[in-house]
């Protein structure tokens, strides 16, 4: 399988440690887009979005990651425990896997202006992240994972964007059910390790 990535994006990120999870070997394809390589003939035809991660299993293109991560845990998982087929569990992986997608988009809304185009930061932005945060930190009352209590895709998710909001600074430290979550994950997720290393990689970039 060719993955399009870069080790920086914390959406590619969960993709790596989900396939580590998985065991599967991913033909890593790292692609530069400050060069353009997202806007060449070639890769438009495999993702006229131009956007990363990008997935070809066997010709077959997958993009978004939080969809690649359903993909891979359907066609590769050796049983439903990372996406339930049970339709009420399921529907709670899928809430979370939604709602990661709003969380990162509220750091992106905030974060990117100010370490990309150096404007000041914007409190309101920022008082959004923070009560996106404290719904995670409620969905983590007495539970060791964000669904069904019991590892999911939506932890490799939300685990690869909390630990990027971590290492650009935002203050998680005053959420103790998302530090206890992430605390765990960093010592039990396969990659956590090279996760980290692309959050460090990412904070010096931005």
């Amino acid at each position: 399988m060719d993955f399009y990535y870069l080790i920086e994006s914390a959406p590619c990120r969960s993709i790596l440690m989900l396939a580590k999870k998985l065991g599967l070997e991913l033909n890593r394809k790292i692609l530069n887009l400050q060069n353009g390589e997202q806007l060449t003939p070639e890769f438009l035809k495999i993702n006229p979005q131009h956007t990363i991660p990008t997935l070809v299993d066997n010709g077959y293109s997958v993009w978004e990651s939080r969809v690649i991560l359903i993909y891979l845990a359907e066609k590769y998982g050796k049983d439903d425990s990372l996406y339930p087929k049970c339709p009420q569990k399921r529907a709670l992986v899928n809430q979370r896997l939604f709602f990661d997608l709003g969380l990162y988009g509220s750091f992106a809304d905030y974060y990117y202006p100010v370490a990309r185009d150096k404007q000041a930061p914007v409190p309101e932005r920022l008082t959004k992240l923070e009560s996106q945060l404290e719904f995670l930190n409620t969905f983590l009352e007495g539970q060791t994972y964000v669904a069904n209590n019991s590892l999911s895709i939506a932890d490799f998710t939300l685990y690869a964007s909390v630990s990027t909001f971590e290492g650009c600074g935002i203050e998680v430290s005053k959420y103790p059910n998302i530090v206890r979550w992430s605390e765990h994950l960093s010592k039990t997720l396969p990659g956590a390790d090279e996760n980290k290393e692309g959050c460090d990689l990412f904070k010096k970039y931005w």
